[in-house]
């Protein structure tokens, strides 16, 4: 890149100088502040009231996952929460105790083995979700559809511009699969879905055992 090209990538990218550095403050301190908010209360609080269980966050996404988006392979689950073989298995483990999830032999496949809900694991993310909607609706009443529409624009907006930002661009799965949008603009700023690409790669390895 030229020295002209450089300072002007600089430029555009800059902290605002004087009170563009307070807007940029409070964009900052909100962010922090909604993703606190949504997490223990969407997310943690409305965990612990539908289930009596020590379920984690993470083993409750786990379950919305394969139960909103089917069977899954033990390794995709592995790969997609970014944790190792055997601390995936540790928390599968614990939520086939709990009754939530089943493990199946794979008809394609006999080395793989599947994950899949049980009903009490459907249950329980019905319960969830009902809940979430129910916290949710008075909330929402005090916006009108397009400050909702604004405000998911500039969500996204943002979001994206601080994925582009990154160099080089890493690999990451962002964990919206619960809340999956064929549209999704993310996978062109990450040469495709890491996700999806698990789970081509885990259907062609059954087509493979197929074979």
């Amino acid at each position: 890149m030229t020295q002209a090209g450089l300072a002007s990538s600089q430029s555009s990218t800059r902290v605002p100088d004087g009170n563009g550095r307070d807007e940029v403050f409070r964009l900052l301190r909100y962010s922090h502040i909604f993703a606190s908010v949504v997490r223990e209360f969407l997310e943690l609080q409305l965990l612990h009231e539908v289930s009596d269980e020590d379920l984690s966050l993470s083993q409750l996404h786990l379950l919305k996952l394969i139960t909103l988006d089917g069977e899954h392979q033990m390794g995709q689950v592995a790969e997609f929460l970014g944790i190792s073989p055997p601390a995936a298995t540790k928390n599968i483990d614990k939520m086939e105790r709990l009754g939530l999830v089943s493990r199946i032999p794979s008809t394609g496949d006999r080395r793989a083995t599947l994950l899949q809900p049980s009903r009490q694991g459907r249950k329980l993310v019905s319960r969830y979700e009902a809940l979430k909607e129910d916290r949710l609706a008075p909330v929402l009443e005090g916006f009108n559809k397009k400050e909702l529409k604004q405000m998911a624009d500039l969500l996204e907006r943002f979001s994206l511009r601080l994925i582009h930002a990154q160099e080089p661009m890493s690999q990451i799965c962002l964990r919206c699969s619960a809340y999956y949008d064929e549209h999704c603009p993310i996978p062109h700023l990450q040469n495709g879905c890491p996700y999806k690409q698990i789970r081509q790669l885990g259907g062609a390895a059954q087509c493979e055992g197929e074979g």
